[in-house]
């Protein structure tokens, strides 16, 4: 059976956060907690969230408490998020306002009971 949670707006680049979810997609739950402890970026705390989310949701779908080595990352990804809403200006040459856009990304994480990873 499949649990999914979806992060959307989340204020970090798709880029980097996609680094991290290559990191631990296929891994178990248990694996990937410690592989998230282990990277020094800032996105690994929301990515964290994420995967134990999707790792409460599966428990809620069985009825039953799971062992985190026995539940495995499925897909994971992360999307680009909508560029317009928040945008901020910047000083520029001579005066002008020079457009600063903040990037979001939506986040996607999948978890299974078996052992079958599909990334995208």
């Amino acid at each position: 059976m499949d649990a999914i949670c979806k992060l959307r707006y989340q204020r970090y680049g798709r880029r980097k956060v996609g680094q991290v979810l290559d990191q631990i997609r296929g891994k178990s739950l248990y694996e990937a907690q410690n592989i998230l402890a282990a990277i020094p970026m800032r996105s690994t705390e929301m990515v964290g969230k994420a995967v134990n989310s999707a790792g409460a949701n599966l428990a809620v779908k069985l009825g039953r408490k799971l062992d985190l080595k026995t539940v495995w990352i499925k897909t994971a990804f992360a999307d680009q998020g909508p560029m317009k809403a928040l945008k901020r200006v910047q000083p520029g040459p001579q005066g002008r306002a020079m457009p600063f856009k903040r990037k979001m990304c939506h986040v996607t994480v999948a978890v299974s009971d078996t052992k079958e990873a599909k990334g995208k």
